[in-house]
């Protein structure tokens, strides 16, 4: 495993392998690659790039009015700086929002696509709350730790103590003017892609107990792409990749090897 930052501020860690195309993952809002250890250590026999996005980790943001597209362009010249023709690329959260950008953008260069706990269309109800937590944030200018009892069960928590402190600082290290960029995008995401064209192959996940990327959502993505299939991961909650690391990864695992 060998770490670098690219030409535009990228920051990355890469494990490259002879005649393998990478698996490339998109962390979560308020996060960093490390989100992706189960994976990376998992996936050993196989090329992984994980990556910073703009403005979270090691990688930089310079601009003030940031969308989307920013972040599908640092993507895409971030493979092409290491040479990647093809990638199976995996989004987790705002991560996965990324990838559906980036497959409207760039399908060419996707072998396939994994979108794990993806939005689509909040209710009315579910859109005041997360306008509420963004709020709270704007106003606290820090991140609150309660967002980890929504992204795993309570006895994960309990019987891992270790794990709670590491996302915890994580979340606590984060430049809160960039995070509120990246976290209104998050917030106000209006589900406009157009969804016609990803033909990739693509399998959506997300976990049975997720209550921001609900089942529902991941059932109408589902609904809307057309190469695609869907995963829910028992027990689950937001972040069941670390949670339900075996599942998880397994799945990703048969996805890929169906589309290599």
């Amino acid at each position: 495993m060998t770490t670098g930052t690219s030409a535009s501020g990228t920051f990355y860690v890469l494990n490259q392998k002879e005649q393998s195309i990478p698996i490339v993952f998109i962390h979560g809002v308020g996060l960093t690659y490390e989100i992706w250890q189960p994976q990376l250590d998992f996936f050993t026999n196989y090329s992984t790039l994980a990556y910073d996005i703009l403005g979270h980790g090691k990688s930089s943001l310079q601009k003030q009015n940031i969308s989307f597209d920013d972040f599908s362009d640092q993507l895409i010249k971030l493979i092409d700086e290491l040479n990647f023709q093809k990638i199976h690329l995996v989004g987790f959260s705002i991560g996965s929002l990324i990838a559906r950008n980036f497959a409207t953008k760039f399908n060419d260069r996707l072998q396939s696509l994994v979108l794990l706990g993806s939005i689509y269309k909040r209710t009315e109800q579910q859109q005041k709350i997360v306008n509420e937590r963004f709020h709270q944030a704007k106003r606290e200018l820090k991140l609150s730790k309660l967002a980890l009892k929504r992204w795993f069960t309570d006895k994960y928590l309990e019987n891992n103590p270790e794990i709670y402190e590491k996302i915890s600082s994580i979340l606590s290290a984060n430049n809160m003017n960039n995070f509120l960029k990246v976290y209104e995008l998050f917030v106000n995401h209006k589900n406009d892609e157009n969804f016609n064209k990803i033909t990739a192959s693509t399998l959506i996940m997300t976990g049975e107990y997720d209550i921001g990327s609900t089942v529902k959502m991941s059932q109408e993505l589902n609904a809307l792409i057309s190469k695609s299939q869907l995963k829910i991961i028992k027990d689950g909650k937001h972040l069941c990749g670390i949670e339900c690391a075996d599942d998880v990864n397994l799945a990703i695992k048969n996805f890929i090897e169906s589309n290599d």
